[in-house]
């Protein structure tokens, strides 16, 4: 009896579970009362599971440490703890390095992912408005040029570039700690993730 009970439970835990690389309903929303300013954009036609725009475009950090993107990105970023000695050794690195992110506001990866890499390049003293945000929608059609030419699957991707040339891309979550991973890709070791092309 029991078994069957924890049988069903989890079940329909994993029915209902959809991670950032599973494309979920959109619900379009006529209006809503949030206002933040973007870069390119301030599309807010979907909300999220939360209740919360989902934004797309080319976005600033500020954005994401505003309401309502705050409450999960001060989580995130107090919640990684760094490993110091790895930061110190990428510093010079990341500072020649081109840096894109795309993620999403809807998603609990980005949510995670992306305010641990901001807290690294916070302690290298790398000057984070050198990187490139992209929000994307929850079914990673737009903004569809950039998500195509950058081959966008999976939400976050943090793709490092220098002289015009990838060196390695974050998909989804790091498999190691993200200074490590970070580590590996720009010291040309190489770092391969499941999800990576």
């Amino acid at each position: 009896m029991k078994s069957n009970i924890f049988l069903a439970l989890l079940t329909a835990s994993l029915i209902t579970f959809t991670s950032c690389n599973q494309k979920k309903t959109q619900k379009e929303v006529a209006d809503t009362s949030v206002e933040i300013t973007t870069e390119d954009t301030s599309e807010f036609d979907l909300i999220d599971d939360n209740g919360d725009p989902i934004i797309v475009g080319v976005q600033k950090r500020a954005t994401l440490e505003s309401d309502p993107y705050k409450k999960w990105f001060d989580i995130g970023y107090k919640e990684h703890t760094l490993d110091t000695i790895t930061v110190h050794t990428i510093k010079d690195d990341l500072a020649a390095a081109n840096i894109t992110v795309f993620m999403g506001t809807w998603c609990e990866d980005s949510q995670r992912e992306v305010p641990a890499f901001y807290k690294v390049l916070d302690l290298a003293g790398i000057d984070a408005s050198t990187v490139k945000i992209i929000t994307i929608s929850e079914g990673k059609d737009a903004p569809e040029d950039l998500i195509k030419e950058n081959d966008i699957q999976y939400v976050p991707t943090i793709i490092f570039e220098n002289n015009g040339s990838e060196l390695g891309r974050i998909v989804e979550y790091s498999i190691v700690r993200m200074e490590r991973a970070m580590a590996k890709i720009l010291s040309g070791e190489g770092y391969k993730h499941p999800y990576a092309n």
